[in-house]
């Protein structure tokens, strides 16, 4: 992080965050990469093993934690659940969100909030279950804060379902370098948290489109594995499922090829590595 006359205080780089995600979400909408114009579905952000582990969802409650677009979001209430709710910072994200579930009825609902005030955004309703990740946690100051947040959220024997990028993909760098070479992975960034919050400033974002009008800077926190599952057994809920899986929704490198459910994986001559990791949590009842 750069140094300035004084160092950001976390509620200034929160609020950085929030209108970098702003100004995203017109070339995110946009872009081939979400296929909001039905070259892609909500579902196909879910790996194989995500229903699976998540159950059956028919007249559960769920909440989808800083879901952006609503792509999952809308996914999830496909699925069955009988009613699903979707909670961002960003006043775009959730005004597209709102936008795309136009006609999916009053057991879809968008709402604009921080996470971390989501207890009191949503009056203290509680779900079955609490959906988060992928690209998520890295925006969290706080982890441990944040588990206790889930778990006000979810009511007793309610579950936390986790599926997010793998610190060792956030090492690689989840986008590609100028000078990156064709089939070498090289460690960027740092696995494990400790170091403070890392300073972005760029005008691309993570897909196709055009550069971004503005608020270019973001921040983020390393976390690692043990730091997730830490942060989660404290807050009381007791944890049931880990997986490390090899999976992208995206060809991230270049030598990628198709694996199961239409993501994909490094081919076999390559190392194998944990790109995505899931975790499923309960609050005992």
């Amino acid at each position: 992080m750069t140094q300035t006359d004084r160092d950001p205080t976390v509620p200034e780089m929160l609020a950085a965050n929030e209108r970098n995600w702003d100004a995203r979400t017109p070339v995110h909408a946009a872009s081939d990469f979400y296929g909001l114009d039905g070259s892609r579905s909500g579902a196909d952000w879910f790996a194989p093993f995500e229903w699976e582990d998540l159950g059956d969802l028919h007249g559960r409650t769920v909440l989808h934690l800083q879901c952006h677009l609503g792509t999952e979001t809308r996914a999830l209430a496909e699925h069955g659940a009988g009613h699903t709710v979707g909670l961002d910072f960003s006043r775009e994200s959730v005004t597209r969100a709102r936008q795309l579930a136009a006609g999916a009825g009053p057991s879809l609902e968008f709402v604009q909030a921080d996470v971390h005030d989501a207890v009191a955004a949503l009056g203290g309703r509680r779900f079955d279950v609490v959906y988060t990740g992928k690209g998520a946690l890295c925006y969290l100051p706080d982890l441990p804060r944040w588990a206790q947040i889930v778990h006000a959220l979810l009511r007793p024997g309610g579950m936390l379902y986790l599926v997010e990028f793998h610190p060792l993909l956030n090492s690689l760098g989840p986008t590609p370098q100028p000078d990156e070479e064709a089939g070498h992975l090289r460690l960027r960034r740092d696995y494990l948290g400790g170091r403070g919050p890392l300073r972005i400033d760029n005008a691309r974002t993570y897909t196709d489109g055009p550069p971004l009008a503005g608020a270019t800077v973001s921040y983020e926190w390393r976390h690692g594995i043990g730091d997730v599952v830490e942060a989660v057994a404290g807050a009381g809920l007791r944890l049931d499922v880990l997986r490390e899986t090899d999976l992208l929704p995206w060809p991230r490198f270049p030598s990628m090829v198709p694996g199961d459910g239409g993501w994909w994986r490094l081919p076999e001559h390559e190392p194998k590595v944990p790109l995505m990791f899931a975790l499923r949590a309960v609050r005992p009842a």
